[in-house]
């Protein structure tokens, strides 16, 4: 998550200097739409995490202040979203049915299991826990003492499953620029840490999913400071021993969309590919939560 010293400057810069792109647009993806959801909730905004149904029409997803919303995709003939559910915050609670509060409620990255189990990914504190649709606590994802040695407040944001219920997330930054990010696996009740992620500056991960073709989903974002943000979708083979087959899916201008940092992955009814992609407005008023899908014709 950018340091607020740094948004609030962007604030500055954008009021007076305008749009401007530092980048262009490449990849074999195309944009479809995009689509800004409002509420007046207080609650309302940080949205890190995102899952979507097989069929596009459900959703999902996560906030900065441990809140799940569960809600309806509406689309029109065009299949671009054309309305989303009004905003009904579920407070995701603790192991005493409380809601969590404090640095414990920094949910960050979202997997939906196949027996409709959430996993929840968390940054400060540095964890995955499972919950059910209703937000109430299933119980921890392994021993959290694994994840002890990542950097604060750069920790667990992407999170994925598989259809066989391994779980895969790494954390926001690795420490250094040319060190790997360390990729962590959870299968059979346990973590480990079998390989790493070569990282590719500037941009940092943010959001993971496992694809219908089985291949890991990468949505990555660069803060480009007065400028606003860049994303890059990038996706892998999946093998016991590491990530291959690197593909770019995605690389879009400076400022074209605000601070993406969720995806989910699935296959509409044309048969292709759709990215669907929320955006977190740090609850600010000058950024925008927005729900914005590319495809790929493949």
């Amino acid at each position: 998550m950018p340091s607020r010293i740094a948004i609030a400057l962007v604030t500055v810069a954008l009021l007076s200097v305008g749009f401007v792109t530092l980048a262009d647009e490449h990849g074999p993806a195309e944009y479809v739409g995009s689509y800004r959801w409002r509420s007046d909730d207080p609650a309302f905004g940080g949205f890190s995490g995102l899952e979507v149904s097989a069929d596009g029409a459900q959703f999902w997803a996560v906030t900065d202040k441990g809140v799940l919303a569960v809600g309806r995709l509406e689309r029109d003939a065009a299949g671009r979203i054309s309305q989303v559910t009004p905003f009904v915050p579920v407070p995701l609670l603790d192991y005493q049915d409380i809601p969590i509060g404090g640095a414990w409620k920094d949910a960050e990255g979202l997997a939906l299991a196949p027996d409709g189990t959430l996993f929840v990914s968390f940054e400060i504190l540095h964890r995955v826990w499972k919950y059910d649709a209703a937000g109430t606590f299933r119980g921890p994802a392994g021993d959290r003492k694994v994840f002890s040695d990542l950097q604060n407040n750069s920790s667990l944001e992407p999170l994925a499953i598989d259809d066989d219920g391994v779980l895969l997330t790494l954390p926001e930054r690795s420490g250094v620029l040319t060190r790997p990010f360390p990729v962590y696996r959870f299968r059979g009740g346990h973590w480990e840490q079998p390989y790493g992620l070569v990282r590719r500056p500037p941009f940092l991960p943010t959001g993971a999913d496992f694809g219908p073709d089985g291949k890991l989903y990468l949505l990555e974002r660069h803060f480009n400071g007065v400028f606003g943000f860049q994303s890059r979708v990038r996706r892998f083979t999946v093998t016991p021993d590491g990530l291959s087959d690197e593909e770019t899916l995605l690389e879009t201008l400076t400022g074209q969309h605000d601070n993406l940092e969720g995806i989910a992955v699935w296959r509409d009814e044309a048969g292709d590919i759709r990215l669907t992609m929320i955006s977190d407005d740090n609850f600010r008023a000058f950024q925008r939560t927005e729900f914005v899908e590319y495809r790929l014709k493949e």
